[in-house]
């Protein structure tokens, strides 16, 4: 007889090494780009209107990261505390032999977090947690506006990255953008050359990366997929792009990106779940 729902023991915790490690990335891209606009050639040369906007987008941007951040982590995606016990009776549900207990559909055990995930999607590496039912939406948020924030940051480092790359032969340019750690081994650089080739390398290579994230995940929203059934060909709970779009984001799924505390509640318990066949039934 399985528990009622998984232990919230220890064991369920995900690690905080990939977070703490992501942070001080993150650190080290905003005292990077501190040291460059007070003590280095500063920002793009811009008019005051354009400066304002500039700041307004700034804030904008840093307020959604962070609150979709704080959403992200806070959002437990795991079946812990979820009342489980009685209602394995459906097609799709399996018992989870690591948790002892019986778990929905499109719900999958992660090794990483020890536990089961309501419709999981995958373990993201870099927060140290798993993406599905509570936290899907934060997670989106996150990959748009994280390449916003890179991207930005990649603009207020042009000119610094531009004067530093003129001072220097193409050949000497080219190895300090692809290969800096071995420039700043072999003497060729300094620590603060190094430091600016590196955080700019990152940027553009994290923001091409969000990018390409959130392209992937905006067709499986259309779709209304998870990673996992979308490697092998499930269609099974697509129910047209706008009833995705409802489940996966609320009612508000159109202006949810815009501000992560707007109140948009999921239509489902991350248990039950609609299927293509139920549409088919309920229009005939």
């Amino acid at each position: 007889m399985g528990h009622p729902w998984a232990p919230a023991s220890a064991e369920g915790a995900p690690t905080r090494l990939p977070l703490v490690l992501t942070a001080l990335w993150a650190a080290v891209v905003g005292l990077e780009l501190t040291y460059v606009l007070v003590l280095g050639p500063g920002p793009p040369p811009l008019g005051p209107l354009a400066r304002a906007l500039q700041l307004v987008l700034a804030a904008f941007q840093l307020l959604n990261l962070l609150g979709n951040v704080g959403l992200f982590l806070r959002s437990d995606p795991s079946i812990r505390g979820v009342m489980l016990a009685g209602r394995g009776l459906g097609q799709g549900w399996a018992y989870c032999y690591q948790c002892q207990s019986q778990v929905p559909p499109r719900s999958g055990h992660c090794s990483a977090c020890r536990i089961c995930v309501l419709r999981r999607d995958h373990h993201c590496r870099l927060l140290g947690r798993c993406v599905g039912f509570r936290n899907y939406r934060p997670f989106l948020c996150l990959l748009l506006h994280g390449a916003g924030v890179l991207l930005h940051v990649s603009v207020l480092l042009g000119p610094a990255l531009s004067a530093l790359l003129r001072a220097h032969s193409l050949l000497h340019t080219a190895a300090l953008l692809l290969l800096p750690w071995l420039m700043l081994l072999t003497g060729r650089v300094s620590l603060a050359q190094f430091t600016l080739a590196f955080v700019m390398d990152t940027c553009v290579a994290g923001a091409l990366l969000c990018g390409a994230g959130l392209l992937f995940h905006g067709m499986l929203l259309l779709r209304g997929q998870t990673t996992w059934e979308w490697a092998r060909g499930q269609h099974s709970y697509d129910l047209g792009p706008c009833h995705n779009l409802q489940a996966a984001l609320g009612p508000r799924w159109a202006l949810v990106w815009l501000w992560p505390f707007l109140a948009s509640p999921l239509p489902g318990d991350g248990i039950t779940f609609h299927t293509t066949a139920d549409v088919g039934l309920a229009a005939s």
